[in-house]
């Protein structure tokens, strides 16, 4: 990547005031099973179709605000995706392991999926940082096709009486510099810390120290999600 797209990159991303979460991303290898596991909670998804990538497939379970959490798995379970960004993720069923943002003009990647009543759905991604996309920051996502026919196959959100993802958080190895990087790079303003978490008002973001589990596996980055359900009564995803 040249510097003047870097710069470019960093313009979009240091003038988002507001974090909204476009998706997160929950992995594993099966995707029939994790579907079955949702419907167990309560939460109806239904199947989005297969990437253009070749490797993976999705479901959604998508909200009243728009937001959507994603189900991404290998189109053969017994095969995997190790080829994937996300390989290590869906193969060691991860569950949560990413999130996105939405903006409206990217020059990144184009990436796409058809969906099963054959729509194409297109759209250009650009990860932020230099780890996994997702992970630690969200990716960025600028729909080419119509966001709707993304975020609801179906033609409205499978849960609508849920307003949607209401955080998302993040496992961290040092939690000031953590939320150092966190502001430097959305121009945030200092984050309430207390014990071992961090949260910046007006966004999703928790960042959270002391997951040493999920941090020697897997590194920094999202690790659980809080989706607000009926009522707003929270659901932790993890």
């Amino acid at each position: 990547m040249n510097r003047k797209l870097l710069l470019l990159l960093f313009a979009v991303v240091a003038s988002a005031a507001d974090l909204k979460v476009d998706h997160v991303t929950f992995a594993g290898r099966d995707l029939k099973q994790m579907q079955a596991q949702f419907a167990a909670l309560g939460i109806r998804t239904e199947y989005g179709g297969k990437h253009t990538n070749g490797l993976t497939q999705m479901a959604l379970a998508s909200f009243a605000d728009g937001s959507y959490l994603e189900l991404i798995a290998a189109i053969d379970p017994k095969v995997g995706a190790p080829g994937h960004y996300w390989g290590k993720f869906i193969d060691d069923n991860a569950g949560p392991c990413a999130w996105a943002i939405r903006v409206d003009k990217l020059e990144g990647k184009e990436s796409g999926r058809n969906r099963p009543d054959g729509v194409q759905l297109k759209w250009r991604s650009a990860n932020v940082g230099t780890e996994v996309q997702g992970t630690f920051f969200p990716f960025m996502i600028q729909d080419l096709t119509d966001r709707a026919l993304r975020a609801f196959p179906g033609g409205k959100p499978t849960m609508p009486a849920w307003p949607g993802v209401a955080e998302v958080r993040i496992a961290v190895r040092n939690l000031k510099q953590a939320a150092d990087r966190y502001r430097s790079q959305f121009k945030l303003q200092a984050p309430q810390i207390i014990g071992n978490t961090a949260r910046f008002q007006g966004t999703p973001v928790v960042l959270v120290a002391g997951e040493t589990e999920r941090l020697s596996k897997f590194g920094e980055g999202v690790f659980a999600f809080v989706i607000a359900g009926e009522g707003g009564k929270p659901h932790l995803i993890h």
